[in-house]
């Protein structure tokens, strides 16, 4: 297939992968269709407007229907609540939007006809691992319920998938960092930079002997454009991590890094935490069938975001840039809105 004509569809586009990635294959020659719920507007992805190669829908991933997906030859979900904290806020939707939306994301492409279908999904699956490095065929063990969807839909699309037309590949990304136009704060890079920059200060909870594996976000994106190109025999029903052996790293040494990169920042550490993600994950796979590396240090991440908050392009203390602060907003402001209505409506009878 000629790849400057192939339709890639991603779900959850505007997000803090997703407007990363719309931007790289756009810049590659795809056509690329952002279907988000837009929850936290369309700024992320407002300078790809004009661009012929570039179109939107605003749809929920739990209502995605065949005629969302007229013309996809690729279906990327991005989509879903996506981190701990704003999966705790309410376990039943969580359960609604990261499993049975993501269920339909995949079943709808199947039922449209779509042929290749990539879900990403997350190193954090491996939770508290018992296991020294955890490859793809590591038991999980998921220590928060936004893990646990993640590992439970993939479970079934690897389970609906076999044997079907369509080519299903899962991307189990590391603890993702760098500049994105949805930018969040939530992040142990992300968030270790702001307060370097804002305080002269990182905090570590939990004494910082943690393991975390990461991978900068356009390396990520260099991964979904591989699985994109790869013959179907090397990837079809497959799981790869995604990310780089030599960025696992204890949390304490991601800080000395950080440190040592804006002089005169100053860490504390506290000995409780009540994040007990402890994990290294083998990267060996996806750099042995499909030759694939990254390319971006932890440096070139701290200096990005730095130069952006220097330069006041983007804002430590904005609350989009906060996941669950933001959610929380949502849901505290349609509670208030929704008791100050009458017969459905509130300013219109």
């Amino acid at each position: 297939m000629n790849s400057e004509k192939e339709k890639i569809f991603i779900v959850g586009g505007a997000g803090y992968i997703g407007s990363v990635l719309c931007e790289n294959l756009i810049n590659e020659g795809y056509f690329v269709k952002c279907l988000d719920r837009f929850f936290f507007g369309k700024s992320s992805i407002n300078h790809l407007f004009g661009n012929e190669k570039f179109s939107i829908s605003v749809v929920d991933s739990r209502l995605l229907t065949e005629e969302d997906l007229v013309g996809a030859d690729v279906v990327i979900d991005l989509s879903g609540l996506s981190n701990d904290p704003s999966c705790d806020l309410d376990q039943n939707l969580t359960e609604d939007i990261n499993l049975n939306g993501g269920l339909n994301v995949f079943e709808t492409s199947l039922l449209a006809g779509v042929k290749k279908y990539i879900y990403s999904s997350s190193c954090s699956i491996y939770g508290s691992s018992e296991e020294n490095v955890n490859t793809e065929n590591s038991k999980p063990s998921p220590v928060s319920l936004y893990a646990e969807s993640k590992f439970k839909l993939e479970e079934q699309i690897l389970s609906k998938s076999k044997n079907s037309a369509i080519q299903s590949t899962i991307l189990r990304n590391a603890t993702v960092f760098g500049l994105s136009n949805r930018m969040r704060f939530d992040l142990i890079i992300n968030i270790m930079t702001a307060h370097a920059y804002e305080n002269n200060r990182i905090y570590i909870l939990g004494g910082g002997d943690q393991w975390r594996p990461l991978v900068h976000v356009n390396d990520v994106c260099k991964a979904f454009k591989k699985i994109i190109v790869s013959e179907k025999k090397f990837v079809d029903n497959e799981v790869f991590n995604v990310g780089s052996d030599r960025l696992n790293l204890q949390v304490k040494s991601v800080a000395n890094i950080i440190a040592d990169r804006l002089p005169g920042t100053e860490i504390h550490i506290t000995p409780d935490d009540p994040d007990k993600r402890d994990y290294k994950v083998s990267f060996s796979k996806i750099k042995k069938v499909l030759n694939f590396d990254t390319d971006f240090s932890i440096e070139d991440g701290v200096d990005e975001i730095y130069k952006a908050l220097k330069r006041g392009e983007i804002k430590f203390g904005d609350i989009e840039h906060n996941t669950v602060k933001y959610y929380k907003y949502l849901f505290d402001a349609e509670k208030k809105i929704n008791a100050l209505k009458i017969n459905g409506n509130l300013f219109y009878i």
